[in-house]
This record gives C-alpha cells, sequence and structure tokens, in this order.
C-alpha cells in the first residue's frame, strides 16, 4: 500500500505506480522533444492538465460468521408447536404412597363388585327379586371361546405393548383415525367371541329389541301420534320392553336404515359398533378443544381398550352414546373458538343434542356434561345457539303428535308394570355402582382416586400438579350424571349399557396415573374386558 497524493488515503498497491505529482510548473516538452507544450489534436490547442482520479475502494464491513446448525429446522404446518411442559416429579417416598393407595383403589371397587355378587346370589332370588341371572350384571354364567378370541388377545397385547408410544408420538389426526381404527377392530373382536349369531346379527333381533317393531313403521306421521298409546302393557299392540322404554328416535333409525336398504340384524350391529367405536373420537377432541391435549394422549389408549366395548358391541346404547358425545365434542369447540365458525359448531351441537333426547329418555341427564364443558371453557355464549338447535326436534316431533313429557310419564307406569317393579331398590342403589366396575375397569378407578385427591385441594393445586382443570371438572360432570341416574330409581339393572353415554367420560381419569405404569393398567383394563366377555353371556 502507499499514500494517495489528495487527501493521504492509502492507495492500493494493485493499480500499479501512481503518476507523478500535478503542479503550476511550465508544461513539459511534447512528444516531439520540443521546449513548447503538449498540445491536442490538429488545433494545437494546449491539452487540459492531467489528474489522476483516484479510485475509492470502500471495504464491507466485517460480520462475525454465523454459527453452523446443528440441526434441520423443523417444517411446521400452521402454528408452530410447543414444547411440552416437563412433567412434575414427586417425591419417590410420596409417588410410592400413592401408587399404594391407587392399588387400594382398585382393590376396593374389585371387592365392591364381588360384593355385590355374593348378596345378589345370597340375600336374594336371582331370577325372581333381581331379575338378572348373574348379579349384578344382565348376563348369565357360560365359559367358552370363539372365532374373535385370537383378534382378541393380538389386540390387547399391541395396544399395551405400543399404545402409550404411539399415542405421545403420532400427529394429532393421525392419532384420532388410528384410536378409531382401534376401538372399532377391539370392539369387534369382543363381540366375536359369541360368534357371528349371538354376539353381532341377532343381538338386535330379540323379541325385546327395536328391528321387532320397524315393520309397523308405515307413516311417520301415524307412528308419532300413536306411539305413547301402545306403551303400557294392557294397550292393544304394546310395544316391545326396548321400544317402549324409549322415545320414537330409536326405532326411527332403525326404520330408517331399513329403508334405505341396509335391514336385518347384521347391518344394524355394523351400524351400533361404527358410530358407537366414534365415541373414543369425540372424547379426545373435547378434551384438547379444553386446552387438555396431553390428557387426551395419554388417555387414548384407555378409552380404546376399555371393558365398555364389551356392551359398545352390539347395543343401541353405544350408538346413543356417540351421539351424545358428538354433540358435547363440537359444544367444546364452540366454547373455546377452537373451529372457525363456533356458532355453527353451536347449532350443531344442539342438533345432536336434541336428537339424543328423542333416542333415549334418561339422556336428559346429559345437562350436567353440558354444564361442566362449560365452565371448563369459561363461558356461556354457545347456550342460545345450542337451545336454538334442540328446538328443531321439538317442534317436529310435537307437530307429529309426539310429545316427549307424556311419553316419560307413560313410561314410568310401564316401567313398575314389569321388572322395575319388582327389583328391589335397597340394593340396586348401590350394586348398580358396582356393576360399573366392570365397564370402566380397575384403571379408572385408580384414576378418580387421584382425581379426588386433588380436587381436595382445589383448582390451584390441580394446576400446580401440572393437571388441566378441563378433565377434572369433566369427571366431576360425568359422576353428577351418573349418580342422579342411580338415585332416581329408573335404572336398576342392566345398567352397564343404560349409563354409557355417562361412563364414557369417566375413562379419561386413567389419564392421571403415572405414565410408567400405563401398560400395567392397560393389561389390567384389558383382563376384565377379556374375562367379563369369555367367561359371561351378556345380554339386554
Amino acid at each position: 500500500m502507499c499514500a494517495s497524493p489528495r487527501r493521504g488515503k492509502r492507495f492500493p498497491e494493485s493499480y500499479g505506480p501512481l503518476p507523478a505529482p500535478v503542479n503550476d510548473a511550465p508544461a513539459e516538452a511534447g512528444r516531439d522533444g520540443s521546449d513548447g507544450p503538449v498540445t491536442s489534436g490538429r488545433s494545437g490547442a494546449p491539452a487540459a492538465a492531467y489528474r489522476p482520479s483516484v479510485r475509492r475502494v470502500s471495504t464491507p464491513p466485517l460480520r462475525p460468521p454465523r454459527p453452523p446448525r446443528t440441526a434441520p429446522r423443523p417444517k411446521t404446518r400452521g402454528r408452530p408447536r410447543r414444547a411440552p411442559r416437563p412433567e412434575p416429579r414427586p417425591e419417590p417416598r410420596r409417588e410410592s404412597r400413592r401408587v399404594r393407595y391407587d392399588l387400594y383403589a382398585a382393590g376396593a371397587a374389585c371387592a365392591l363388585f364381588a360384593l355385590a355378587a355374593l348378596v345378589g346370589w345370597s340375600a336374594y332370588d336371582p331370577r325372581e327379586t333381581l331379575r338378572v341371572p348373574w348379579p349384578p350384571l344382565l348376563a348369565r354364567w357360560l365359559p367358552h371361546a370363539g372365532p374373535g378370541t385370537p383378534a382378541a388377545l393380538v389386540l390387547a397385547a399391541l395396544t399395551v405393548a405400543y399404545g402409550p408410544v404411539l399415542a405421545r408420538r403420532l400427529r394429532w389426526r393421525p392419532l384420532l383415525a388410528a384410536s378409531w381404527a382401534a376401538a372399532l377392530a377391539w370392539t369387534w373382536s369382543l363381540a366375536l367371541v359369541d360368534g357371528w349369531r349371538r354376539g353381532a346379527a341377532g343381538q338386535l333381533t330379540s323379541k325385546h329389541e327395536y328391528l321387532r317393531s320397524v315393520g309397523e313403521v308405515h307413516g311417520l306421521g301415524e307412528f308419532l301420534s300413536t306411539f305413547t298409546d301402545r306403551i303400557l302393557l294392557q294397550s292393544p299392540g304394546n310395544w316391545p320392553a326396548h321400544v317402549a322404554g324409549h322415545p320414537p328416535g330409536a326405532v326411527l333409525t332403525f326404520a330408517g336404515l331399513d329403508r334405505i336398504g341396509l335391514a336385518g340384524g347384521g347391518w344394524a350391529a355394523a351400524w351400533c359398533v361404527t358410530t358407537g367405536t366414534s365415541a373414543v373420537v369425540a372424547v379426545l377432541v373435547a378434551l384438547r378443544a379444553l386446552g387438555a391435549e396431553r390428557a387426551a394422549r395419554r388417555a387414548a389408549p384407555f378409552l380404546v381398550l376399555s371393558p365398555a366395548a364389551v356392551w359398545v358391541g352390539v347395543s343401541a346404547d353405544g350408538y346413543f352414546a356417540a351421539v351424545a358425545a358428538w354433540g358435547l365434542a363440537l359444544l367444546a369447540l364452540s366454547a373455546t373458538g377452537a373451529v372457525r365458525a363456533p356458532r355453527a359448531a353451536a347449532l350443531g351441537a344442539g342438533l345432536l343434542l336434541g336428537w339424543a333426547l328423542y333416542l333415549s329418555y334418561g339422556l336428559v341427564l346429559l345437562a350436567p356434561l353440558a354444564a361442566a364443558v362449560l365452565v371448563a371453557a369459561r363461558t356461556a355464549r354457545p347456550v342460545p345457539y345450542v337451545l336454538l338447535g334442540i328446538a328443531p326436534w321439538a317442534v317436529a316431533f310435537t307437530a307429529g303428535g309426539f310429545w316427549w313429557y307424556a311419553g316419560y310419564t307413560t313410561l314410568v307406569e310401564r316401567y313398575h308394570q314389569g321388572a322395575g317393579g319388582v327389583r328391589p331398590y335397597a340394593y340396586y342403589v348401590w350394586a348398580n355402582l358396582a356393576a360399573q366396575v366392570a365397564v370402566v375397569g380397575p384403571a379408572t378407578a385408580a384414576g378418580l382416586r387421584r382425581a379426588a385427591a386433588l380436587g381436595r385441594g382445589g383448582a390451584a393445586r390441580v394446576a400446580g400438579a401440572g393437571v388441566p382443570v378441563a378433565p377434572a371438572v369433566l369427571l366431576a360432570g360425568a359422576l353428577c350424571a351418573v349418580l342422579a341416574a342411580d338415585l332416581s330409581g329408573m335404572s336398576k339393572a342392566e345398567t352397564e349399557r343404560i349409563w354409557l353415554p355417562f361412563t364414557l367420560w369417566l375413562l379419561p381419569a386413567a389419564a392421571l396415573l403415572p405414565a410408567r405404569h400405563h401398560r400395567r393398567w392397560l393389561a389390567a383394563q384389558a383382563a376384565v374386558a377379556l374375562a367379563v366377555n369369555h367367561l359371561l353371556i351378556t345380554g339386554w
């Protein structure tokens, strides 16, 4: 580098040597060696003084090198994922004590079931007084195996081994599809343990079932206007037990399947199992909408492998439970604004919940669960739209000639004319709860103990333990619905299927159990379902 002649700046050597400085001295000799000034061209005019132009070189500022990327950035669609919060690690001694209490709770639930069976056999006549062959369940003892046994064993083993891992790693939509497919396969395998005829196609064609009355639905107006007149036993042409015990929406569903070409017990069974198992997806959607995605993922294997699948396949109450579950799921999506059109979701929730009221009188007890969803979402904005969605069903059925309240009061009279008037309330008021142990399994009993222990400290303790408030509120709503149905006296026996729309929402309680013990609890759930289905012939 050398100095520039003008401002003392550095001049790069790569441009060659600097030209001679310019001053006011006489001009140099011409090119031809004469003493005259240098002329330009033919005019002989002196050339302009030569001043070299110095090119300024600007060097870019130095920047620190970028650190090398150790891993490629993940490509995310939509809103970016948030890293899950680490679960709180309790003290070893305290956690071991909690696990011991979980076992005590599961053991107490099993002991309650055994006590109900012992008292039912010793203090009552099961067939004449209790009107059930194997109390507290409506079932009869018959150890057996069937075509669905190998598939049920394989599915149980796969769900226990890989269910918790897949529920944690799969993306949300594939998880929903996998949960529905697994629940569908599990329910069908359990139903086929009894064979195709006895376990599936013949379940809805017995003398008490809906398909026996499908042929009597000739005109909608005539059917609705005369429906209540045929509920009582002494009425001419009285309905079968299940048709008389429900609003006309239940038999209209199977009549609609018959009209579109899906007639017979096989198609009715496929309808009930397919729709009934979709309730698993509805519960997961509702939990995630209420801000409990982690709890939903932890609960997914327990919803799939629940013993309740024994009664979902094949009974119409599984279909009722699915309609109610999707209505509550849409209510949760609307209340939290998790969809683009929350008002449309609220209207859809009203349509489904309104249809549920005309499927079963007992589904009016969905009110505590709907209130729990609104409490968990901390809003009541969807209520007007829900009521607007319920209104068309009430208007249509009333205009057709069926008044819901008149049907219910007539049913109460019919209930006491039959087995409901013989079955002792003093036994079933607690034996009904014991029967639910076979439906929800020991893992749910242990999870309810955990929920009760957290609930004693209030919402602050629940949040401090890393547990969302929404699952606890939903559990409280489901328990209120079950207790109201139990104390009403209108559900004496057969509650293992009648209460499916409520007990379904108790299954996520197992998500509160420690993750490292999930496989053991899942194995216990599968063992209960397999034992019930292979040792008993369930009926309704």
